[in-house]
């Protein structure tokens, strides 16, 4: 066996398989950065909503409480394909990654919206009161006031789901989008060894996430000392 798989390995890293398995690869990140982002976003927004207390928003806070709570207790699969399948249904032949960005968005932002609000209800009351004293508005109070505070706890928890979220874009394969896994996939098809092709896969999947890993470590443990003195 390994003598077949030495046998292939000059076949297999061609340039050609390089790039197309880099393409996915890339492919596989920027899934994830975008999800990130306008899952914090869409996150910011629904954490605003579910503490806030005025009577007028209550349907709208329990809209997103209900929003919340459904997506993240639905597999990232089954959203997958029901925003693909809804996508159909409506009549609206988006392209496959197009789709696949609106899912993981709306995924994104479930998720995100429990660590912004967490985030947001870190920072003592006091910080509120005080900035009520000063006849700062609420939206003033949390862009000056609280979130140059909150993001310290926003910002561990956050890189950790990016983390997973790079994991959790394999299953965007399903729907023929061309990332890092369905590359491997269609390598695979090409007669290639599935040893070969998913043992480069699992290494590329190592190479991009260890780093990140390794810099959410240091970031969180930057950050650690800072929430600590707030606490006290």
């Amino acid at each position: 066996m390994f003598q077949s798989l030495a046998e292939e390995l000059p076949r297999f890293f061609t340039y050609y398989n390089s790039v197309f398995l880099l393409q996915g690869l890339l492919m596989t990140l920027l899934l994830s950065l975008v999800g990130v982002l306008g899952g914090t976003l869409i996150g910011g927004a629904l954490a605003l909503l579910r503490i806030g207390t005025r009577p007028r928003w209550l349907q709208v806070r329990l809209g997103a409480v209900a929003y919340v709570e459904a997506v993240r207790r639905i597999p990232f699969l089954v959203t997958l394909m029901l925003v693909f399948f809804g996508f159909r249904f409506l009549g609206l032949n988006l392209n496959a990654v197009l789709v696949c960005v609106v899912a993981v968005v709306l995924i994104s932002g479930a998720y995100l919206a429990e660590i912004v609000r967490a985030g947001i209800q870190s920072v003592h009351r006091n910080q509120w009161d005080a900035a009520a004293s000063m006849n700062l508005t609420t939206g003033a109070t949390l862009w000056y006031v609280v979130l140059p505070q909150a993001w310290r706890v926003i910002l561990p928890p956050t890189f950790v789901f990016f983390l997973g979220l790079i994991k959790d874009t394999a299953l965007a394969s399903q729907i023929s989008v061309l990332e890092l896994t369905y590359a491997g996939k269609l390598l695979r098809t090409k007669g290639f060894s599935g040893t070969l092709v998913y043992s480069a896969v699992l290494a590329l999947y190592f190479a991009l996430s260890y780093p990140l890993a390794r810099l959410g470590a240091r970031l969180e443990a930057r950050l650690a000392p800072a929430r600590s003195r707030r606490r006290h």
